[in-house]
């Protein structure tokens, strides 16, 4: 079905928000968990798939990146700052996870989804799909199949983490903000327009995600100092939620029903692939560094990279080791990928 195509960018966000908040409003009366993330995600994408055009405005996005960044970021105290001393062998056995997913997920899209070795390790890299696409275009991929697969695999993640972190015990009925007294609101936009000067200038020199980490240490170190208590408002950052849901369901936008069931198949493969290496990365360091094993989980499940930190704030994980994780996690990727596709057999 081909539905009208609104007249404007903005009718196009209006419309994927209102989509976005009737999925989070079918979530909550469904008790899912993190339903503010979910029903928005698959609601947008079933809209997606079922020939609406969905799509978020740049300066929405980044408008809720920074909302979230300032409310991740107040969960950081003295006690993250203690941990900090451990992370570094988490990044080790990130880096070695990283390099395992890429081999594994390549030989099993390769062997039994018929990708070729070149678009079965661009399928496979478990995050930066901005900069696989790319690649992929140069080389000349099938760029379609290996979106696809990767559109599969991010939605996938952010439905099934908040599953397994249940299972394992995490307590998925707290507040999506931390405790403690509400920002004042001179305090608020103070923050705000610091948050914005740190992510433009963190998106100059190419950190990932640069409206969400700034925001993030620009409330970090507030915190940490004093200088700024408080949290945000939950009015302020619900919202901010649903728009990141139904930006996550945006992806399958344009996605035709036939590519869908291309891709599906090997998407599903390679999530369940991710989770259970993951899911054995996490053991050893879990243990290594007494820390819970969802918590570890959450930092190393290659979901989408705002996706997974949004959630790791609302499981109450250390806000700071999950962003740290996963900025690791981007860049072992960034240098990896390159040198194994040089040595990839040309198409």
């Amino acid at each position: 079905m081909k539905w009208p195509r609104p007249p404007s960018d903005t009718l196009t966000t209006v419309f994927t928000v209102c989509i976005g908040a009737v999925g989070a409003g079918i979530g909550w009366l469904l008790s899912a968990p993190i339903y503010m993330l979910l029903g928005p995600a698959v609601l947008v994408s079933l809209a997606g798939l079922a020939g609406g055009r969905m799509g978020v405005s740049l300066p929405l996005r980044n408008i809720c990146f920074v909302v979230i960044g300032l409310s991740v970021g107040a969960g950081f105290d003295q006690n993250a700052v203690d941990a900090m001393l451990r992370w570094p062998l988490a990044f080790v056995g990130m880096a070695v996870l990283v390099w395992a997913m890429l081999v594994l997920s390549r030989w099993l899209l390769a062997r039994f989804f018929g990708f070729d070795r070149r678009a079965a390790l661009l399928a496979s890299a478990p995050g930066h799909l901005s900069f696989v696409l790319a690649m992929a275009a140069d080389g000349g991929d099938n760029v379609v199949r290996i979106s696809t697969t990767q559109s599969v695999r991010l939605l996938s993640l952010t439905l099934v983490v908040p599953f397994v972190a249940l299972a394992m015990g995490v307590d998925l009925g707290g507040s999506i903000v931390p405790d403690g007294p509400v920002m004042g609101g001179v305090t608020l936009l103070v923050m705000a327009v610091l948050s914005v000067g740190a992510g433009l200038l963190l998106g100059r020199i190419r950190v990932p995600a640069p409206m969400l980490i700034g925001p993030m240490l620009v409330s970090s170190l507030a915190h940490v100092t004093g200088l700024a208590p408080g949290v945000l408002p939950l009015w302020l950052v619900m919202p901010a939620y649903v728009v990141l849901g139904a930006l996550i369901g945006t992806r399958f936008s344009g996605v035709r029903l036939d590519d869908l069931t291309k891709g599906l198949a090997a998407g599903l493969a390679v999530t369940c692939l991710a989770v259970g290496l993951a899911l054995l990365g996490a053991i050893p360091v879990a243990m290594a560094l007494g820390m819970p094993l969802a918590h570890i989980l959450v930092a190393f499940a290659p979901g989408g990279f705002e996706t997974m930190i949004a959630m790791g704030s609302v499981l109450g994980i250390s806000p700071g080791f999950v962003a740290a994780c996963h900025m690791m996690r981007l860049f072992i990727l960034s240098a990896v990928l390159p040198l194994m596709l040089a040595r990839s057999t040309p198409r």
